[in-house]
């Protein structure tokens, strides 16, 4: 058995969720053989996993269609989900994380099949977060101990020198966006104490040499801004029953001279390896505003006419 709360977004959202006398949630609880809460705006739902996770699927469907205008009768509403394979993860305010595009259904399940898996796209794809949701639930099912989110800090030289305060309070603001996907996935508090328990650690790509990493999930971020002998240096951490993922976006490199990437590099050089898994993603795969799908077109384009 399991228990899990959606916190909705205000009293409004929940009366018309709930339906009159709470008929829809009684709707809910007939179909998919759950017990449901409702205190305020707090919804607890206690069943069976399975069931608990596809209540839940049905009731953010049902949050969408609200937020779009329209009307919620008990009887039309469609209990029929994502296959429950698709669940990556369940959050802990109860959203189920599903992959939304073919590509990003193959990157899942070659996460499941594969100790190493390659993710190059553009922003928005979900690389870095699927990649989170991930590595949550093969902690949650004990298939490792730790996980090791990494990402190359490119101005760790002097002009982060001249900043006040220790190297982790200058590399910090670097580091922060990693924090986004673990704080809606496990909740600030959670998040804080698997930080204090170093059950997850988010750090500097430099602090990862001489490290040997067993029984961990380890996520490099932001890979394109690596050069090659940081690539080789982290694609040599990989320890004993321990899974890694690489995510970037080779038009976005920072460095100095592209060329030498160590993620573009490594392309070349390890494309003959067969237990790498290589996923492409493109704009068809961003899963964020409609206009940011565009915005990667028009520069892809204009990228093609003005070589640099």
């Amino acid at each position: 058995m399991v228990t899990k709360k959606i916190e909705l977004n205000n009293i409004e959202e929940a009366v018309k969720l709930f339906g009159p006398y709470d008929q829809n949630l009684h709707y809910l609880e007939r179909n998919f053989g759950v017990e449901i809460f409702a205190r305020s705006n707090t919804l607890t739902i206690r069943g069976e996993k399975k069931k608990v996770v596809k209540c839940l699927e049905v009731i953010q469907e049902m949050r969408i269609k609200l937020r779009g205008g329209e009307q919620l009768k008990t009887g039309e509403i469609s209990i029929d989900t994502h296959p429950e394979e698709n669940v990556v993860y369940v959050t802990e305010r109860g959203k189920p994380i599903v992959p939304r595009t073919a590509q990003q259904r193959k990157y899942v399940e070659a996460i499941k099949k594969y100790d190493f898996v390659v993710a190059i796209g553009p922003a928005g794809t979900g690389k870095t977060y699927l990649a989170v949701a991930s590595a949550l639930a093969a902690l949650e099912k004990n298939k490792i101990s730790r996980i090791i989110l990494t990402r190359p800090v490119v101005e760790a030289g002097e002009k982060l020198g001249f900043l006040p305060g220790t190297f982790y309070e200058k590399v910090d603001p670097y580091l922060k966006p990693l924090y986004d996907a673990f704080y809606i996935m496990l909740g600030p508090e959670k998040f804080q104490e698997f930080r204090e328990e170093e059950v997850i650690e988010i750090i500097p790509l430099a602090y990862m040499r001489g490290r040997t990493l067993d029984n961990a999930f380890i996520i490099l971020d932001e890979a394109q801004n690596t050069t090659f002998e940081q690539m080789k240096m982290f694609l040599t951490r990989l320890g004993f029953d321990s899974q890694t993922v690489i995510t970037g976006d080779i038009t976005q490199i920072d460095l100095e001279d592209k060329k030498y990437s160590g993620l573009v590099i490594m392309q070349e050089i390890l494309k003959d390896v067969s237990e790498i898994k290589f996923i492409y993603f493109s704009e068809i795969d961003v899963v964020r505003h409609e206009l940011v799908k565009r915005i990667i077109r028009a520069y892809e384009e204009w990228e093609k006419n003005h070589p640099r």
